[in-house]
């Protein structure tokens, strides 16, 4: 494997639901758990990055039996403590590698999470391990971010992307290595966090290297158009 996997979110763990704000909120966790129980089926659901089971907990409580993959014990351990946490099976370890017994009807991969693998070869890594958990016709779900380089003035570097009382936040782009470090600044102090950034076509590449095909693109949860203007989207590969 090239590159390295670090545990990025250990320092947050104890604070990590709290500083969710909306995301947190059953508005926008109910209509992602709508679609992965759909894909879901009567089959399993598989979580990269399981962390606090923002999403697995309510998908479990659909009735989907659902694993989970993490590389920060202090979040898992978060997710121990709430009603339900003890019942999910997690394995300690990177998203990139770490195999789960059994096979899944899919794997998902929320919150802009696969921007965390810093290498381009970390993510088409992540990718190769998702196909090898799905059964044949399941599907792999990725939420990211379309990169805001439209926002980028000539010469500029600095995106901001909340202005708050409560937060800020501002995204450093550095598109020569298509890397950024997004800042955020709040009542908890200032955190930075590196993160790489990927075009949905090179996403697509990376899905066809692992036997996996494009089977649907929505803007978000919503089953919106993915259109020029979506500032996100919301990916489903199938495997071949």
């Amino acid at each position: 494997m090239v590159g390295r996997v670090e545990d990025l979110f250990a320092p947050f763990a104890e604070r990590y639901d709290r500083s969710l704000g909306e995301m947190g909120e059953s508005s926008r966790i109910d209509p992602v758990v709508d679609v992965l129980a759909a894909l879901a089926g009567d089959g399993r659901a598989l979580e990269f990055a399981i962390g606090t089971g923002r999403i697995a907990l309510p998908l479990a409580a659909r009735g989907v039996p659902v694993a989970g993959i993490d590389l920060s014990e202090p979040m898992v351990a978060e997710l121990r403590k709430k009603p339900g946490g003890d019942e999910i099976p997690v394995t300690i370890g990177s998203m990139t590698s770490t195999r789960v017994e059994g096979s899944f009807r899919v794997v998902y991969l929320v919150f802009n999470t696969i921007g965390n693998l810093v290498s381009q070869d970390l993510q088409v890594e992540c990718f190769g391990n998702a196909a090898a958990h799905l059964e044949p016709g399941g599907c792999f779900v990725i939420e990211l971010e379309v990169p805001a380089l439209r926002r980028l003035p000539p010469g500029e570097r600095f995106v901001v992307f909340s202005a708050t009382e409560r937060h800020g936040g501002i995204d450093e782009y550095a598109p020569a290595t298509q890397t950024l470090v997004s800042h955020h600044y709040g009542s908890n102090g200032h955190s930075s966090m590196p993160f790489r950034y990927a075009w949905p076509a090179e996403l697509d590449l990376m899905a066809r290297l692992a036997g996996m095909r494009l089977r649907e693109r929505w803007a978000d949860w919503d089953r919106s158009p993915f259109t020029d203007e979506s500032i996100k989207h919301v990916s489903v590969w199938e495997k071949i």
